[in-house]
């Protein structure tokens, strides 16, 4: 029977996509691992995968189509000694559907496995961390009739493909006890919907007879417009603010760069300012956490984000285990992802997670500002730039330093004031003192 592929969900957040490019055409033959097609998501351009062998028989949705929702179909698939005939007969099957429930009923003959067959595929699912789940139609119909995930049942076909014997010896809860659980718990009150701003005709209406460009929104500058007024709407957010004295860090910077010039090696602040946001979380640890709904997820490791300025928007990729490596490490890591972010070529599992971010603008001159908190982590460190500015020196005398004004974004849900200022007092004393910080 005809399979049709659908629209991928590339990542736990996406909802549609572009269709970018087709690598196949129709008649060709294609295998399981097979690139098929080139996808854009709000975040990157991915290569898509065929998760099921065949000819391509038809394909449904031209390349360049916008907007394209995921789980549509996009290609059908044929079986050796299918034609353009069978589609056409299995996209008929579902007008036929009430006459054949009625037969059904009738005579209640039909077996499990023809049931299987006339039932269209489930999506070709994702893991949580957005990887494709490699399972035949079959085993995503059954997976689905048994309300079975994917993601639990380890596959004894090739390349560990999920098959048909697979799902069969996996077993669901119970579905009395599934069908319990929502009764079990009040609904709780739908939330007061947020204030809607004025429509995009009543805008255009406002500035009627002024010369104006109308900029259409891409994938990214949508995502990241919803995110963020949800973010600012929904996170109870407070602001701590700090100077931090450089001159310590700028000589070491220069000791250190001198000596790693040989290996093609060259430190900026912000790998310093990683680094110490990296290790004032572990000094803090109930800091290092994320926000989940209805609790608080400690992490183990420091996993920063760090925001990449691109074209049209914004990455956050993240540097995992970053309080475990070298500077020189999280220097290399942070070149190639920044690189990579700026052609939207990172993973989701690159750019998705973390705990913590930093935003810095200092590089384009920006004294001091307030970022937002990117849910679901706890905190933002926004990093200004480094000016040189008369202090008061410890004996009381007035010197001249290098200053860098930090205010770092937190949500009360995770962190209070007394821990926000141990957070931050740790990421000071850290960037004042980096030889100790580097122990």
């Amino acid at each position: 029977m005809p399979t049709e592929i659908l629209m991928p969900a590339l990542s736990p957040t996406m909802e549609e996509g572009t269709l970018a490019k087709w690598l196949v055409k129709e008649g060709d033959t294609v295998s399981s691992g097979d690139l098929i097609a080139e996808i854009e998501t709000d975040k990157a351009t991915m290569e898509f995968e065929a998760v099921d062998e065949g000819i391509v028989g038809k394909i449904l949705i031209a390349e360049g189509s916008e907007g394209v929702k995921v789980n549509t179909p996009i290609a059908v698939l044929l079986e050796d000694g299918e034609s353009a005939d069978d589609i056409a007969t299995s996209a008929a099957q579902p007008e036929a559907a009430p006459a054949a429930d009625a037969a059904k009923e009738a005579a209640p003959a039909a077996s499990d496995a023809a049931a299987a067959s006339a039932t269209p595929a489930p999506a070709a699912p994702a893991a949580a961390d957005g990887s494709r789940i490699f399972a035949s139609p079959l085993a995503r119909r059954i997976a689905a009739d048994k309300g079975l995930d994917l993601s639990a049942i380890t596959g004894s076909g090739p390349r560990g493909r999920i098959i048909k014997a697979d799902v069969e010896n996996a077993s669901a809860a119970p579905k009395a006890e599934a069908e319990a659980k929502p009764a079990a718990a009040a609904p709780a009150p739908a939330a007061a919907a947020a204030p809607a701003g004025p429509s995009a005709d009543q805008v255009a209406k406002m500035y009627e007879g002024r010369s104006f460009e109308e900029v259409k929104l891409d994938g990214m500058r949508k995502t990241i417009a919803a995110r963020l007024s949800e973010a600012k709407q929904t996170i109870p957010h407070f602001y701590l603010r700090r100077d931090i004295q450089l001159d310590a860090l700028l000589k070491f910077r220069g000791e250190l760069n001198k000596q790693l010039e040989s290996r093609g090696v060259k430190l900026s602040v912000n790998d310093f300012i990683i680094k110490a946001v990296a290790n004032a979380l572990q000094q803090v640890p109930d800091a290092n956490a994320v926000w989940a709904g209805d609790r608080v997820l400690k992490m183990k490791a420091s996993d920063v984000a760090v925001a990449v300025a691109i074209e049209g928007g914004l990455f956050t990729p993240v540097l995992q285990d970053a309080d475990m490596k070298s500077l020189s490490s999280l220097s290399a890591e942070m070149k190639d992802l920044a690189k990579r972010a700026r052609d939207r070529k990172l993973a989701p599992h690159e750019y998705q997670g973390g705990a913590f971010a930093i935003s810095n603008l200092g590089m384009f001159g920006i004294d001091n500002f307030d970022a937002i908190v990117n849910p679901p982590h706890a905190g933002i460190l926004a990093v200004g730039s480094g000016v040189k500015k008369p202090v008061v020196g410890k004996d009381g005398e007035l010197t001249v330093a290098t200053v860098m004004s930090v205010t770092m974004s937190v949500d009360h849900r995770v962190i209070d004031g007394a821990m926000g200022a141990d957070l931050l007092k740790a990421i000071v004393e850290n960037l004042e003192n980096p030889v100790a910080m580097l122990a």
